[in-house]
């Protein structure tokens, strides 16, 4: 996510604003854009502070309330693909995609990796020497 701006400059275009100035004047003074100006204003009006508002969601997402069952599976079953995750989780109420899948196992340090309980095959079959 970008980086907020400096409360010095927040401070400059809303005492800009308050002098009689509109918001697209402030906006092409400072060279912020005219959103800028607006939601900062509305903040200010809000909360009567400048600084900047929490940037990302709250609380986390759907999985989090079911990392220690997703733990607990793969300790049972090493095996399961994101896949199969994903069709467990609908059988528990809750549809996600198999991306979110990943990013839990990812959160939790765990991998979806299956093991490679044996060679791969070889890309001629049984005709190795021929």
């Amino acid at each position: 996510m970008g980086k907020s701006h400096p409360i010095a400059l927040r401070s400059r275009v809303v005492a800009f604003v308050e002098e009689g100035h509109s918001h697209r004047e402030a906006a092409r003074h400072f060279r912020v854009s005219p959103r800028f100006v607006n939601n900062l204003v509305i903040l200010k009006r809000e909360t009567g502070s400048l600084a900047p508002r929490r940037q990302g969601h709250l609380g986390g997402g759907k999985l989090n309330a079911h990392g220690a069952w997703v733990r607990e599976r793969l300790a049972q079953n090493g095996e399961l693909t994101l896949d199969e995750l994903c069709l467990e989780l609908v059988g528990r109420g809750v549809i996600v995609h198999r991306s979110n899948v990943g990013r839990l196992l990812h959160r939790l340090g765990l991998s979806h990796k299956k093991k490679s309980t044996g060679k791969r095959a070889s890309a001629f079959g049984d005709r190795a020497g021929a």
